[in-house]
């Protein structure tokens, strides 16, 4: 059996636009009982207000089978690092799941009252109210030895205007004014491997089908999936003419592999 894996931004929607075909896929997968997942490195909703805006889209996934690089990076912190207060520069959905965590968050007022000393990990997302003053704090406290943890690379994502800055623009500043190297938890990493592979459950073969070649391909290429690319996203027939990272199938978009299904099947 196989299961797949789909990026969200660029693949299943631009915006708050469905793109053409999606409906029919996940309607198809959920008919035929097969294993999906949906992966995205967008850190600014929680997988449950995912699953609304896919639902005011016409598209029915429960918030289990969404896995946010935020949701990514809280699993990964409780498991592998010490508790200690967060600074967060990202979205409402970042900033809530380091509340879940509960190590406790400090507020920018809080900075401006000098508690950034106390801020022991910096967490980065993609940040659509971003200023100088996060930057500043930001920088402060990792140059005073917090840690430094991005959600995702990714320095663009599309919307229906076309490409705007993404979390990976935000941690490039960071990393230009601390001459520091974040962690990175999202796709092409392990962290968000780890968490999709077990959703998934025992599959025999696994598909990830993504719209960028720098995280979802070369995500799929490290992890021997099956690298599928819809070309209703970032990345373009000439970006793979001219990439190392090749994917083992190139679609117009979502609603082709609806085809490649039913043929494969």
């Amino acid at each position: 059996m196989i299961g797949i894996i789909f990026d969200m931004d660029g693949v299943i929607y631009r915006g708050n636009r469905p793109i053409d075909g999606s409906r029919g896929v996940i309607k198809y997968l959920r008919e035929k009982g097969i294993p999906f997942v949906f992966l995205t490195n967008n850190s600014t909703r929680t997988p449950e207000t995912y699953r609304q805006k896919l639902l005011s889209m016409g598209i029915d996934v429960p918030a289990e089978r969404i896995v946010t690089s935020g949701l990514a990076t809280r699993l990964y912190m409780a498991k592998h690092m010490e508790p200690g207060k967060i600074f967060v520069i990202g979205g409402d959905g970042l900033h809530e799941e380091m509340k879940r965590l509960g190590w406790g968050v400090v507020s920018l007022d809080e900075c401006r009252e000098g508690k950034w000393k106390e801020i022991e990990h910096v967490v980065v997302g993609l940040d659509p109210k971003l200023t100088y003053e996060k930057l500043k704090y930001g920088t402060l406290a990792i140059r005073n030895g917090a840690s430094f943890i991005g959600t995702n690379p990714d320095t663009t994502y599309p919307a229906e205007e076309g490409l705007y800055p993404g979390a990976g623009a935000i941690i490039a500043s960071l990393k230009a004014s601390t001459d520091r190297e974040p962690l990175i938890i999202g796709k092409p990493n392990e962290p968000a491997y780890e968490i999709v592979r077990e959703k998934l459950g025992p599959v025999d073969e696994i598909w990830m089908v993504g719209d960028r070649l720098d995280t979802d391909i070369a995500f799929a290429k490290r992890f021997g999936m099956k690298a599928i690319m819809v070309l209703t996203g970032v990345s373009t027939l000439e970006d793979v003419e001219r990439s190392g990272v090749k994917p083992d199938l190139v679609l117009p978009s979502i609603r082709e592999l609806l085809d490649y299904l039913r043929v494969v099947e």
